[in-house]
């Protein structure tokens, strides 16, 4: 018999929280899997580490240059208009509340997402295998669903947002769409509900074998770790474990359940610790800056967004593009928390520009795709300039970093992303960027730079797959060839 696959994601799962929450016997479901398969504990989010851009690339195999989800907060050329996918409160009501959650809802799968990569439903789909999903950003597959009104809010929701979606086959996100009744509520997604909701669905779905594939998400730990720093993960890892234990409980728990299902665990990305704000908006009091909700206007020159632990700004004065980039460059190096800012160079085959103030001054780095350097992935670089800008080392023609993982696979990715600004910006740790609601998490936790701190995912597997060596580094881009190599497999 094929087994089948769940594939759960916990959002915000720091590699060193798991390992803690294990030791204190608080994750039995998670120790159970880790004990049973293989472990991966720097398997490397996307760039910038914020949830749409690393879920996009776990849902499509692919870097932002491909899937075109360059941020939480970014400004979308065509239409003109900054889009945001609620990094809080604050900044999507500073848009419109209405319009942030459009975008979230509906418009980041059906109109941002590219066309032209496909989703891991939409794969799956296609070979007429059963999907599935609970309330996750990236969702789109080949069937359609109506919005559900079978609830006073699902009603409410109705009456705004009552447009038809395209996702997996079985598809429940947060109280709008339900494919089947199943009695599990979520609330329209409220933090705190979220991982409930999931783990009712997913029991539902188990004890009616209604799925070959399941996307499982469990994002209540990165709402927990926003407000408490990622130190307190162990009671909300434990709360997602239950639900991982709710699901296989029909089967007759872990043992029995792998009998007849492969897991696949991750994260999308980690946290860090915030104790220091960074006021973008203070830093570009000289600049015409487009405001959150005014159409074109004389004397806007650029669109700044800010992302938790990065920041993108983008030129709005082509004319004058020349004399702002160096101007925003110098802007961003000379503030307090500002680790790296990157740009593209001006070499007619495409340079990556690493920019960071160390001892002695503005250090440069300048790197390109192609040359005689190999990372861990097998990619091959040319690097010209200060290499201890992103601390790699070079041992026998390869080169790594601890600090800063996949760095060079990761920015040139999201500065070729076709929606990403001129100007990326890397906070240093202990840093954040003030959203455009001027809202932080001073005190908790944060997620989005290049550093190892936010970039360290955690990747378990069990029932199906290579072993853990068989890649020198993992990243979220190898978690769809898990999904569909275990189904070739099982189609052998």
């Amino acid at each position: 018999m094929s087994k089948k696959l769940v594939l759960a994601v916990i959002d915000a799962m720091k590699p060193a929280m798991l390992d803690a929450a294990i030791a204190a016997g608080r994750a039995p479901t998670l120790q159970a899997l880790v004990e049973r398969g293989q472990v991966v504990s720097e398997c490397v989010a996307a760039f910038p580490s914020v949830t749409p851009v690393c879920a996009a690339s776990i849902a499509t195999g692919t870097g932002p240059d491909e899937h075109e989800i360059p941020a939480m907060n970014w400004w979308h050329r065509e239409e003109q208009r900054y889009v945001e996918y609620g990094t809080s409160f604050g900044a999507s009501r500073a848009f419109g509340i209405r319009q942030s959650l459009t975008d979230t809802i509906y418009n980041m799968n059906l109109e941002h997402l590219s066309t032209d990569v496909e989703t891991v439903f939409e794969r799956l789909d296609d070979q007429d295998l059963r999907t599935a999903g609970t309330t996750y950003l990236m969702y789109r597959g080949r069937h359609r669903h109506e919005p559900a009104v079978d609830t006073a809010l699902s009603r409410l929701a109705h009456v705004v947002f009552g447009r038809p979606t395209w996702g997996p086959r079985e598809l429940f996100y947060a109280d709008l769409f339900a494919s089947r009744k199943t009695g599990c509520r979520s609330q329209l997604g409220m933090p705190g509900v979220r991982d409930q909701h999931t783990g009712c669905v997913g029991e539902y779905l188990v004890q009616h074998e209604l799925f070959d594939f399941l996307l499982f998400s469990l994002p209540d730990n990165d709402a927990y770790s926003h407000r408490r720093g990622p130190g307190a993960q162990v009671e909300s890892l434990a709360a997602a474990d239950r639900q991982l234990a709710r699901l296989m409980a029909p089967a007759g728990g872990v043992d029995r359940f792998l009998e007849d299902y492969a897991v696949i665990v991750c994260s999308d990305h980690a946290q860090s610790d915030v104790e220091y704000e960074i006021d973008l908006f203070k830093a570009f009091d000289g600049f015409g800056v487009r405001s959150a909700r005014a159409t074109s206007a004389d004397g806007d020159e650029i669109a700044i967004c800010p992302n938790s632990r990065a920041a993108q700004v983008y030129v709005l004065d082509r004319e004058r593009r020349r004399t702002l980039l160096p101007r925003v460059e110098r802007t961003l190096l000379a503030l307090d928390g500002v680790d790296l800012v990157m740009r593209m160079g001006d070499h007619p085959d495409g340079e990556a520009i690493v920019s960071g103030r160390r001892e002695g001054g503005v250090k440069e780095l300048r790197f390109a795709p192609r040359g005689d350097l190999e990372d861990l992935r097998g990619e091959r670089w040319s690097v010209d300039g200060d290499r201890d800008l992103l601390e790699i080392a070079e041992r026998d023609g390869r080169i790594s970093s601890s600090t800063y993982p996949d760095a060079l696979a990761r920015i040139w990715s999201a500065l070729r992303c076709r929606t990403s600004g001129e100007l990326l910006a890397s906070a240093r740790p202990g840093h954040e960027f003030l959203d455009w609601g001027r809202a932080g998490h001073v005190g908790g936790g944060s997620h989005g730079a290049l550093h190892a701190n936010d970039s360290h995912a955690s990747l378990i597997w069990a029932g199906t797959g290579p072993a853990a060596s068989a890649r020198d580094q993992w990243t979220l881009r190898d978690i769809v060839p898990l999904v569909t190599d275990h189904f070739a497999a099982q189609a052998a």
